[in-house]
């Protein structure tokens, strides 16, 4: 396998240096499409590779990618952002995956944004004109053939912050333009409405989603959940409960739903409905190979310590330690486990 390895950047300085000296290790090439940057991206670019391409920006993360994959050589590209991160281990693992050679379409790859949020996402994909990138804003590839799962984590390191809006605005010029949205595009502008708090338009454009048919069901159970969110800001806690319940009806809770009902029961003062969706999340498992969004802490970490309060509050002190000795295994040094340590002793 020859492995090419593209990226698309913008004033990126700061990080760019950190992942390339990471590609250099397990790339057979390395390309560089440069949308405009006016720091001295390109000048640290240079010290690592001479193919760099210079690519109008146009409000299209797509067309940028297409055309970065459109210069790679190699039987199989890796795309990768300038603020991810790749330690040591998973490089071993990454030439490990070119040395078997395997003949595979796509290999999905685990993204960590965070201790505990993770998801898989197409990583590395066979070098064909049958496979290109879609979305102008949350651009993907849909994968088909033979699709390989692997271990290889690379770790979404942010530093800079971007405008909040600059999506959310992307969004828009499209739809004025007459672009039609699709089920994602649709769920994706949905989620930057929601990202910037304007919870009445989320709810608009998720109901909007939930209308199309051959829905993405990862994305199907976070609208419902987004949807719960928005009127749990809004203060609006039966209609978070009604919306979730709903979507239980036909389908297995997962735990960040399960801790979003048990918030909703206790600003309704409801302490044992609060324990037992508590409880009901401690005991779900994510299964992150159906794409789903993984955020660990939801079935660990913040239900325990959850349960320690209200058990507390609720006068059993022996449960209240239990739960307490519960946090603590998931997260020893976690600031609450710290500070409820000293109060039990």
């Amino acid at each position: 396998m020859k492995l090419s390895v593209c990226m698309i950047v913008k004033d990126e300085e700061k990080t760019i240096a950190r992942i390339l000296k990471c590609a250099k290790k397990f790339s057979d090439e390395i390309i560089i499409v440069d949308t405009g940057s006016n720091d001295k991206t390109k000048q640290i670019a240079k010290k690592f590779t001479n193919k760099i391409y210079d690519f109008a920006w146009i409000d299209d993360f797509a067309v940028a990618r297409n055309f970065s994959f459109s210069k790679a050589t190699g039987t199989h590209i890796m795309w990768l952002d300038a603020d991810d991160y790749i330690d040591d281990k998973n490089i071993k693992k990454i030439i490990q995956l070119k040395q078997k050679d395997d003949d595979f379409d796509f290999c999905m790859c685990k993204y960590k944004l965070n201790q505990n949020f993770e998801y898989y996402r197409e990583r590395i994909i066979k070098n064909s004109p049958n496979f290109v990138w879609q979305g102008f804003i949350h651009e993907a590839i849909a994968p088909c053939g033979k699709i390989i799962y692997s271990d290889i984590t690379i770790e979404h390191k942010k530093q800079k912050q971007s405008n909040p809006k600059r999506n959310l605005k992307i969004y828009k010029k499209h739809l004025k333009s007459g672009d039609i949205f699709d089920a994602r595009a649709t769920y994706y502008f949905a989620k930057e409405f929601f990202y910037n708090g304007y919870y009445h338009s989320a709810i608009i454009w998720l109901k909007k989603f939930l209308k199309f048919e051959n829905k993405f069901a990862p994305n199907v159970l976070d609208a419902y959940l987004t949807i719960s969110k928005c009127y749990f800001y809004k203060k609006q806690y039966k209609k978070s409960i009604n919306n979730l319940l709903y979507f239980l009806k036909n389908n297995q809770p997962n735990a960040e739903m399960c801790c979003l009902l048990a918030k909703c029961f206790l600003m309704q003062n409801l302490q044992k409905n609060a324990v037992f969706w508590y409880k009901t999340a401690l005991n779900c498992n994510y299964d992150i190979k159906s794409g789903e969004f993984c955020d660990n802490s939801f079935c660990t970490i913040t239900p325990a310590l959850e349960l320690c309060v209200l058990h507390y509050n609720l006068g059993d002190f022996e449960k209240a330690k239990q739960y307490h000795m519960l946090a603590k295994s998931f997260c020893p040094n976690h600031p609450s486990v710290v500070y409820n340590k000293k109060f039990f002793e």
